[in-house]
C-alpha cells in the first residue's frame, strides 16, 4: 500500500468508524456487528502503525490515549464555571420563582427542569468539528486539561457530524453509570481491592488518573446540559441548546420538563423524584433554569451563582424496615463490628438487606434492638446506616443486643478497648481474623499480590493451605491446584505475583503485617527512621517514640507486637522466604523541594505513597498532619478537614498540576 492509498483508506475508515460510533452510542441504532466494527478499527490501527504521520487527534484509535501524563496542564475557561444556589425546600423553590417574577415583572416565566446528574462538571470545546480540549471546573476560572481521559468515553464524539454545528463550547457532567459502577466494584472485590464509596467519587478519581489506558478500563459516560460559547450560532434559549446537542450528536438529559409557574415547577420535581430511579446514572436533585437567554441576561448573576437558575436537592432517601438479626463481623485486627440484617427494602434504587451499626456503643446509645422497626438512610454511600428507631412500634418482643463476651467464630474471650470503643478477638489464629489479615497483606496498598482476591483467600484458609501470611510463600502448583475454579494460567499468575512481592519495600511488609495502629504512613516513617525491620523489632518503646509521628500508644503497640513469640517466628519465616527487610535509599531526582514539608490530601492521579516518594526524591519531607511547619498542602478532589486547617493556618495550597509544574 502506497502512502496515498493508505491516507485514502485511513480517511475512509475513520469516517466510517465515527459514523458507527454515533449510530451505536447516540442514536442506539447500530447497523453493523461489534466484530465488524473491531475489524475496521484494527485495520485503521495497522495503517497508522505503518504510517504514523496519518494519525490525527480525532482518530478513533486515539480513544485510549498514549503514554501516561507527567501532570495536567491548566485551561482558562472562556466563561467562568459558576456553581448554583441550591435548596432542599419546596417553599424555597417557590420563593425562587417569586424572585424571578419580581425580577422580570411578569407572572408566567418559562423554565426548563432537568435531572441533576451526580457526576463531575466538565467543559468541552469543539473547533471545526474536532474535539479540541476538555477541562474540569477547577476553581471556576481555570481547570485541569483532561482531554486524553475524556477521549476514552465512547459516547463523546471526537469528530462532529458534518451536517451539524462545528465550533462551540459545551458544558456537561461526566458520570459512571450505575451498572458500570456495580460491575467495577464487583471486580475490585474479587481482586481484594477496596470498594469505591459511590459513582461520583469513583468518577472524580478516575478523571484525575494520569494514565489514559487505565481510565479507558473504567466505564465513564457523559451527558450535556449547557453552552459556554455558541461560536456565533443564533441560540435564544435553553430549548435551542437542546436542539443543538441533538444536531451535534451530544447526549442531553433523558428527562426534561417545561413549566411556567411555581406549581408547574413543583409538579416537575416531584415527577422526576418518582422517575429518577430508572435513569442509568445517579441523580441528587433537579436543576431549574429560566429558558430564555434574554431573560437570563436581565436577571443577571451574583459573584458566585446565576440568579436565573437553582438546584433543588432531594433529601437523602430513607426507608422504613425491620431488623431481623444483628450479626458480628470479625476484622483483620480482631475488631468485632455489629451489622444489622434487615427485611429487604428498596432504597435509592437498590434493594438493601444489611446496614452498619458501627459499634456496640452506638447500639446502646440509639437503643437498637432485634425486631425493631427502624429508619435507614443510604445517602449515596454503598453501605446504608440505621438512622433511628421507631420505638412507638415496639410490641415488647424486641430483643436487647448485648455486647459479645466471646468471639462468634473461634470462641475466644474478647478484649474491650475502652478508649477506642472497640471489642476485639485477641486470638491471632481465629479463622476469620486470618482471612481478613491475609486479604490486607495481599492488597494493593500493602504487598500488592494481584489476583489473590477474597474468594481465593477464603479457599486457601478453609483448606488450611494458608494459616498465616508466611504460608503464602510456601504455596506451589500442586497445592494451588486444590482450589476450585482456578486454572493453570491463574495458578502461574498467582505464583509470579507472590514471588514478585518479595522485592517490595519493607514498609509495605510492616504495613501488611497489620500491627494495631500502624498505617501505611506510619510504616514508612518507621523504615525511614530505623532503616530496617530488624532495627524496629529491637527498639524499645521510648526509642520508637523518637520516630516522627509515632506517639506513645502506637509505640507500645509496635513494641508489644515484635515481642510476641508467634510474631517473632512469623518474621523468621518471612526472612527465610527471601522478603526484603532493609529499606532502600530513595534515589534523589533533584533538590527542588529541599527545605519544604508537604501534607497530601484528597483523591489524586496516583496513590499517596507514590506521590510522597516523588516529593522525597526531590528533597521534600512528607507529614501526615497540617501544622504551622507545613510548607504546602497538595490537595486533590474531595479534600476534607486538612484543606480547611491549611486555609486557617495560611499554608499554601497546591493542585496536582501546580505540584507537577514545580518539578
Amino acid at each position: 500500500m502506497t502512502h496515498a492509498e493508505a491516507a485514502s483508506r485511513a480517511a475512509f475508515l475513520s469516517a466510517e468508524l465515527h459514523r458507527h460510533n454515533r449510530l451505536y452510542y447516540v442514536e442506539a441504532k447500530p447497523v453493523i456487528s461489534d466484530k465488524e466494527f473491531d475489524e475496521m478499527l484494527r485495520e485503521l490501527q495497522d495503517i497508522e502503525a505503518k504510517f504514523p504521520d496519518l494519525v490525527t487527534p480525532d482518530s478513533p484509535t486515539q480513544r485510549v490515549g498514549g503514554a501516561p501524563l507527567e501532570g495536567f496542564t491548566q485551561i482558562r475557561h472562556t466563561v467562568p464555571m459558576m456553581s448554583l444556589d441550591n435548596t432542599y425546600s419546596e417553599e424555597e423553590l417557590a420563593a425562587f420563582f417569586a424572585r424571578l417574577q419580581k425580577g422580570l415583572g411578569r407572572e408566567k416565566i418559562d423554565c426548563v427542569i432537568e435531572p441533576k446528574v451526580d457526576g463531575v462538571a466538565m467543559t468541552i470545546r469543539y473547533e471545526n468539528g474536532i474535539l479540541k480540549h476538555g477541562a474540569t471546573r477547577g476553581d471556576g476560572q481555570t481547570g485541569d486539561d483532561v482531554t486524553n481521559n475524556l477521549k476514552t468515553i465512547q459516547r463523546l464524539p471526537l469528530r462532529l457530524p458534518g451536517d451539524g454545528p462545528q465550533t462551540f463550547e459545551v458544558r456537561g457532567e461526566v458520570f459512571m453509570p450505575k451498572a458500570g459502577f456495580a460491575k467495577l466494584n464487583q471486580e475490585r472485590e474479587e481482586a481484594g481491592e477496596a470498594l469505591f464509596a459511590n459513582p461520583r467519587n469513583s468518577t472524580a478519581g478516575t478523571l484525575k488518573l494520569l494514565d489514559p489506558k487505565i481510565v479507558a478500563k473504567r466505564p465513564l459516560d457523559i451527558v450535556f446540559y449547557g453552552l459556554a460559547d455558541a461560536g456565533g450560532l443564533d441560540l435564544q434559549s435553553q430549548t435551542d441548546v437542546h436542539a443543538l446537542l441533538d444536531r451535534a450528536g451530544l447526549r442531553k438529559a433523558d428527562l426534561i420538563w417545561r413549566a411556567d409557574s411555581a406549581e408547574g415547577l413543583l409538579a416537575a420535581i416531584r415527577e422526576l423524584d418518582e422517575k429518577r430511579r430508572s435513569l442509568p446514572y445517579e441523580t441528587d436533585g433537579a436543576v431549574i433554569k429560566v429558558n430564555s437567554f434574554a431573560d437570563q441576561r436581565e436577571l443577571g448573576v451574583t459573584s458566585k451563582a446565576p440568579r436565573w437558575a437553582i438546584a433543588y436537592k432531594y433529601q437523602p432517601e430513607q426507608a422504613e424496615t425491620k431488623i431481623l438479626a444483628i450479626d458480628i463481623q470479625v476484622g483483620r485486627t480482631g475488631a468485632l463490628t455489629p451489622v444489622s440484617r434487615l427485611e429487604p427494602v428498596l432504597v435509592s434504587g437498590s434493594t438493601v438487606s444489611n446496614a452498619t451499626l458501627h459499634n456496640y456503643e452506638e447500639i446502646e446509645r440509639k437503643d437498637i434492638r432485634v425486631g425493631d422497626v427502624v429508619i435507614i438512610e443510604k445517602a449515596g454511600e454503598i453501605i446504608p446506616a440505621v438512622v433511628s428507631v421507631k420505638k412507638e412500634h415496639r410490641t415488647g418482643d424486641e430483643a436487647v443486643v448485648a455486647a459479645p463476651t466471646h468471639c462468634p467464630v473461634c470462641g475466644t474471650a474478647v478484649h474491650r478497648d475502652e478508649e477506642m470503643v472497640v471489642i476485639r478477638c485477641p486470638n491471632p489464629h481465629c479463622p476469620e481474623v486470618v482471612k481478613r489479615r491475609i486479604e490486607h497483606f495481599v492488597s494493593r496498598g500493602a504487598m500488592d499480590i494481584s489476583g489473590l482476591g477474597e474468594s481465593v483467600v477464603a479457599q486457601l484458609v478453609e483448606l488450611k493451605l494458608v494459616q498465616d501470611v508466611a504460608d503464602l510463600y510456601a504455596l506451589n502448583e500442586l497445592l494451588l491446584a486444590r482450589l476450585e475454579r482456578v486454572g493453570a494460567k491463574s495458578i502461574d499468575n498467582y505464583l509470579k505475583a507472590i514471588e514478585s512481592s518479595k522485592q517490595q519495600d519493607p514498609w509495605r511488609l510492616v504495613f501488611g503485617l497489620g500491627i494495631l495502629h500502624v498505617g501505611a504512613g506510619g510504616a514508612r516513617k518507621l523504615l525511614e527512621h530505623f532503616g530496617g525491620i530488624d532495627a524496629i523489632a529491637a527498639a524499645s518503646a521510648e526509642e520508637l517514640m523518637q520516630c516522627p509521628d509515632i506517639g506513645e500508644v502506637v509505640a507500645v503497640s509496635i513494641h508489644a507486637w515484635f515481642r510476641e513469640a508467634h510474631n517473632i517466628a512469623l518474621l523468621d519465616r518471612l526472612r527465610s522466604a527471601g522478603l526484603n527487610f532493609t529499606q532502600r535509599t530513595v534515589t534523589a531526582a533533584s533538590d527542588k523541594l529541599n527545605g519544604t514539608t508537604w501534607v497530601i490530601t484528597g483523591t489524586l492521579s496516583q496513590d499517596r505513597e507514590t506521590i510522597a516518594d516523588t516529593i522525597r526524591a526531590n528533597g521534600g519531607k512528607v507529614s501526615g498532619s497540617v501544622s504551622g511547619k507545613t510548607t504546602y498542602l497538595l490537595a486533590g478532589e474531595e479534600a476534607g478537614s486538612k484543606l480547611d486547617k491549611a486555609a486557617k493556618l495560611g499554608v499554601k495550597i497546591l493542585s496536582e498540576a501546580e505540584f507537577r509544574g514545580m518539578l
